[in-house]
């Protein structure tokens, strides 16, 4: 598998619909030869605890010239992928049904390409293609949540496999034992490290290398941090921020966010064969607090109690 650097950003819900560009991402990596057209075949799985697979119609994807960003939410009903109630993997904070939720359709939504087919996820084929492999999910909750999801998308469709799941904070691991899969998702909010050891939590703009160890051996790293720099009071992370050998109750985030970005973005180069490993960065997750993206009425102050995608034609 050669190595590449993808930068992505969009918002996930359970259910497969938006987890599954990440995972597109992944599954078009995995490619070791880009033709101008790739068949990507659609297997489906024995009811049986091997790999066994009988390949379907092929379908064609023509990657000439196709921007990924530019496109729509459409609806399709064979969403969802999985139920959440189905796939014990999925934390109860992350279950907007079982919190209460009383509509689906948001669920039923997916990214259509103006210029493309994207390829129906198949858990089975994707097994196949990252035999042997590691990948793992590093950053905040929006990893995680990313590392549920591809678990579940691929449990829906390869649910008689033998599995084994490990949780030991910071890293929790999910296995496929029947082809070698290892999927992870290592609790890093700011990528960079946090210093506990004389009782204050010290944020460390420049080092990276405590947190880098549990990346070491890694096929395939989906780096995520964005929401957490914000944070301030109780959800604050930090009681110090360290740059450049002093230490700061407080700094303009942005530049703090920046500055860890720079520590991380010079590991990777430094540290990471790209030839060999895949990197993955997911730019922070959008918000959205203008109602006017919705053609909300002036009354309305923020999106609560919308149920559907903004609509538009660029995605970034």
């Amino acid at each position: 598998m050669s190595g590449d650097f993808v930068c992505v950003s969009f918002k996930i819900y359970h259910g497969g619909g938006f987890c599954f560009l990440v995972v597109y991402f992944l599954m078009l990596l995995l490619e070791t030869q880009l033709a101008s057209s790739a068949i990507i075949y659609s297997m489906h799985h024995q009811k049986k605890s091997d790999s066994s697979y009988r390949s379907k119609t092929p379908v064609y994807f023509n990657q000439t010239g196709c921007d990924l960003y530019s496109g729509s939410w459409v609806k399709d009903d064979s969403l969802p992928v999985y139920k959440s109630s189905n796939c014990q993997m999925v934390d109860a904070q992350f279950d907007c049904q079982m919190e209460g939720r009383p509509d689906s359709e948001y669920q039923r939504f997916q990214w259509k390409p103006n210029d493309c087919e994207l390829p129906r996820f198949d858990g089975g084929l994707f097994l196949t293609r990252m035999r042997g492999k590691t990948l793992m999910f590093v950053g905040d909750s929006l990893g995680k949540n990313q590392w549920e999801s591809l678990i579940c998308m691929v449990l829906a469709d390869v649910p008689y496999t033998q599995t084994q799941v490990i949780r030991r904070d910071p890293l929790l691991t999910f296995g496929f034992l029947d082809y070698g899969v290892t999927l992870l998702f290592y609790k890093a909010p700011y990528l960079v490290d946090i210093d506990a050891g004389q009782g204050k939590r010290i944020l460390e703009l420049d080092d990276i290398s405590s947190n880098a160890e549990a990346w070491k051996g890694a096929d395939v790293l989906v780096f995520n941090s964005g929401h957490w720099w914000i944070h301030a009071g109780r959800l604050q992370g930090w009681d110090y921020m360290e740059s450049d050998g002093s230490l700061y109750r407080e700094m303009d985030r942005l530049a703090a966010y920046e500055k860890g970005l720079r520590t991380w973005a010079k590991y990777v180069d430094n540290n990471i064969d790209r030839t060999k490993v895949t990197v993955i960065f997911q730019a922070i997750s959008p918000t959205h607090y203008d109602p006017n993206e919705w053609s909300s009425t002036p009354a309305t102050k923020n999106c609560y109690r919308e149920t559907v995608p903004v609509s538009g034609g660029l995605y970034s």
